[in-house]
């Protein structure tokens, strides 16, 4: 039991910080760049519609801001993280300084999973915006080209295909793919910025009523749906040993980028449902769609084309984000080393960037990602509610560590998100439940088999043994 709970020595983790093998290039202006890059995507340009038309209708905006209350509150508890344990690994490294070696595995592994189905889950969705822009021009790939075997097809090619192009651009190194990051995020922007600028004038008041049209259980219904558009500041996390001074930088970025998210999702949620009655928006280009309904195709168009270059970002973040948790849990032993190995030239974990890489290209292009998705939304809800209660564990434990960011009101806002984020979890069903728990039991196979004999922490037992004994 005790080598479940053993724990990793802070002094120890930002000493070998001070050596690390990764280059630092990322200022707080990049992680907030990459952090919206990674939270604005599938939500603003997807789920806005289709949990609108299933959900919440108009009150969607209701299901934005109460993801987005429970979030801030985990992101400040990520926030004073980073700024006392600047370190690769995110959740997972916060959770094995407070929680435990066991609990740290599960995270790590859960993590690893929940970021690469995430980058499959959105691939999916960038290969819809992509078939339609062909189609417009008058390029049409075979049906079996562009669907799953479950759907009748053979494979998503395209899907494939944009994995493949982010997993390579990732192996190029940090400083490289921080550029196109930013280029990316930045067109992204602009397109927000022209759908609501067209928009704003097509607002028909009327299409706001009934505003809630599913009661408070489809709001809350809807808040569990869209929270997975809230997680893209915890891949961010994961960049802690690539930011040049990541005690500042990274609570800046975190919570600013988190905040400019929110009001870009309100700001979006009531003008696409001001535009296009609620009911006819479940399809998965929702801001194209209500601009072309009303007579304005050339910014739908438009539109697409940004959402093409857009959600690249977001295929960015999950896929740096899953191969930096492999890269910690393999440097601290809990995964083979390879996958902790660098390119000299480039400074990537080249293994790691291709295993997600290649996994995820596996997934989006032959399996149906719908309860995949929910399984990945358990996982970040999951891991949020962790990180929430390892702040308050760590303020007993630890009270004298450097802390240049404090969580406000300790223990009650770090409660109040774990009630918050059980809450949410219990709103999810029973199958991804399921799936959830049989994910578990394989990391559980793998600690035992593997992590808790090659673990660091288990080694420097058995060295500091015969010395004891010596003594």
């Amino acid at each position: 039991m005790r080598s479940f709970l053993r724990k990793k020595d802070i002094d120890l983790i930002l000493e070998n910080n001070k050596s690390t093998s990764c280059e630092k290039t990322l200022g707080a202006f990049d992680v907030t760049l990459m952090s919206i890059g990674a939270t604005i995507g599938t939500g603003v340009m997807v789920l806005t519609g289709v949990v609108a038309a299933r959900d919440a209708g108009p009150a969607v905006v209701l299901s934005f801001i109460i993801s987005a209350i429970i979030c801030i509150l985990v992101a400040l508890c990520y926030a004073e993280f980073a700024s006392s344990i600047p370190t690769s690994g995110s959740a997972y490294s916060y959770i094995y300084v407070s929680l435990g070696e066991l609990i740290a595995h599960l995270v790590g592994w859960s993590l690893f999973i929940g970021y690469t189905v995430s980058t499959a889950t959105v691939a999916g969705g960038w290969s819809a915006y992509f078939n339609g822009l062909l189609k417009e021009i008058g390029i049409h790939i075979p049906s079996k080209l562009t669907t799953i075997p479950s759907q009748g097809g053979m494979i998503n090619l395209p899907a494939v295909i944009v994995v493949l192009l982010v997993t390579f651009l990732l192996s190029r190194g940090t400083k490289e793919s921080k550029k196109i990051n930013n280029f990316m995020v930045i067109v992204k922007l602009s397109i927000i910025v022209l759908f609501v600028a067209v928009g704003v004038f097509h607002i028909k008041p009327q299409n706001w009523h009934p505003f809630m049209p599913f009661g408070f259980k489809g709001v809350f219904a809807g808040a569990a749906s869209v929270f997975f558009a809230f997680s893209g500041f915890d891949a961010v996390s994961t960049s802690a040993e690539e930011v040049k001074n990541p005690q500042r930088s990274l609570p800046i970025g975190i919570v600013s980028s988190l905040i400019a998210c929110t009001i870009i999702y309100i700001i979006v949620c009531l003008v696409l449902t001001g535009v296009a009655n609620y009911t006819k928006l479940n399809v998965a280009d929702a801001m194209s769609y209500a601009l072309n309904s009303v007579g304005q195709s050339w910014a739908g168009s438009i539109i697409s084309v940004g959402a093409v270059i857009g959600i690249l970002a977001v295929m960015l973040a999950y896929s740096y984000g899953a191969s930096r948790i492999l890269f910690s849990m393999s440097r601290d032993g809990l995964l083979p080393k390879a996958f902790s190995k660098v390119n000299r030239k480039t400074n990537a974990p080249i293994l790691s960037t291709w295993t997600v890489g290649i996994l995820g290209a596996l997934m989006t292009g032959v399996v149906d990602l719908k309860q995949l998705a929910d399984v990945a939304n358990i996982i970040i809800i999951g891991t949020f509610m962790l990180v929430s209660l390892s702040i308050v564990v760590l303020r007993k434990t630890k009270p004298n560590l450097k802390r240049n960011f404090k969580v406000p009101l300790v223990p009650v806002l770090p409660i109040v998100a774990v009630i918050c984020c059980l809450f949410l979890m219990l709103n999810l069903s029973k199958a991804t439940w399921i799936y959830f728990a049989i994910w578990l039991v394989l990391g559980l196979i793998v600690y035992f088999a593997y992590s808790r004999k090659h673990s660091l922490l288990e080694n420097e037992v058995q060295t500091s043994a015969p010395l004891k004994k010596s003594a």
